[in-house]
């Protein structure tokens, strides 16, 4: 799969389209696609078919899933603002298979904003991570492995009810086929993430900064990917 196809053509019209939902501030949150407005996905697909996104796009549908997640916990501002630069972040031709795996990965143990860093099980979370780094390293992984993965990260995150931890269980699905994983993934950890981001005076402020700190890694992973 490449990027729009291959095609700049492509990747012009849906930007056009995108400006013209941004300057008349039709971009939206809490809805796909409704009278003229929308999401970042429903601004871009005139729908709410994250799976179009692979067809008229060419980018994989994991990342239109964390789009949209990311696009929903992040300001107003910021949230108008999101879906032009995802978009305008792709290169033409670009190979993206990998973004969503590195992402996560990056989701779970970054030093810094790794939700690693607050799980309670910490060995779960590694685990998973670990079959992520394998997967992008280009070996072939069992699906029983991502299996035992999943299943006991399930375990971890309903004994402990923590989103950091529920984290990794929505990673593990991900990689398990389930695109909405990722998204799951991305939300539990922007939700722990909002109690204890530093500096912020309220939990709303706290996960919009999370969310922000996620748009600006996917954003990061999808510009150097070239081919």
């Amino acid at each position: 799969m490449k990027a729009f196809h291959g095609k700049q053509e492509i990747k012009d019209e849906y930007i056009k389209r995108l400006q013209d939902h941004h300057d008349a501030d039709e971009i939206v949150k809490g809805v796909y696609w409704e009278d003229g407005k929308g999401c970042a996905v429903g601004c871009t697909l005139h729908s709410g078919d994250h799976k179009a996104y692979e067809v008229e796009l060419g980018i994989p549908e994991v990342l239109a899933r964390l789009e949209d997640s990311i696009f929903e916990g992040l300001s107003p501002k910021d949230a108008k603002e999101f879906p032009l630069n995802f978009l305008n972040a792709v290169n033409v031709g670009s190979d993206l298979s990998q973004v969503g795996d590195k992402f996560l990965h990056w989701l779970l143990v970054d030093p810094k904003h790794g939700v690693i860093k607050y799980a309670t099980n910490k060995k779960v979370v590694q685990d998973v991570a670990d079959l992520y780094e394998s997967k992008i390293n280009g070996e072939k992984i069992n699906r029983d492995v991502w299996a035992a993965a999943r299943v006991a990260a399930a375990d971890t995150a309903a004994a402990r009810a923590a989103a950091a931890d529920a984290a990794a269980y929505g990673a593990a699905r991900a990689a398990y086929g389930a695109a909405y994983g990722a998204a799951r993934a991305a939300y539990g950890a922007a939700a722990y993430g909002a109690a204890v981001a530093s500096g912020a005076s309220t939990a709303d402020a706290g996960y919009a900064a999370t969310r922000l700190t996620q748009a600006e890694k996917l954003i990061e992973l999808i510009s150097y990917t070239i081919t």
